[in-house]
């Protein structure tokens, strides 16, 4: 196929948006903002929790991942920040397990609700893989 051929046909370009996607409309990033304002809420009465920051801006950072995912111009880009997303989901986990920990060895409570959000992680790696999957991109 001559590239000219491959200008002139944009379904021979396996990069071309196939879908378009309001984050506002996706069940995924629904969850992961209520998540994100359950964790800032959980977490403002503390100041000196050490993980305190990095929790704010994992939880922050996943439902704004998927907003800015939505806004590129393939399905290939988007999914590319979906997978993005999923590790900083998977950040937010790790942190929230060791502020159990911490909290544990201090013999202090954890926040309230950590363990929901704990699960909250999983089920929106789950929305995301989902999703991902999907898009229908090969992956390179």
């Amino acid at each position: 196929m001559t590239q000219e051929s491959r200008v002139q046909n944009p379904e021979s370009r396996p990069s071309v948006r196939k879908v378009d996607h309001n984050f506002e409309n996706l069940g995924v990033w629904n969850h992961a903002s209520k998540l994100a304002v359950d964790v800032c809420v959980a977490w403002e009465e503390s100041n000196n929790f050490p993980l305190k920051d990095q929790i704010r801006r994992s939880t922050i950072s996943i439902s704004s991942n998927i907003a800015e995912g939505t806004e590129r111009a393939t399905d290939r880009d988007f999914s590319r920040f979906l997978d993005i997303t999923k590790r900083s989901c998977s950040e937010l986990r790790t942190q929230l397990q060791l502020h159990k920990e911490i909290s544990r060895k201090l013999s202090c409570e954890p926040f309230e609700g950590t363990d929901r959000m704990i699960s909250e992680t999983k089920e929106i790696s789950k929305m995301l893989g989902g999703l991902s999957k999907h898009l229908n991109v090969p992956r390179s």
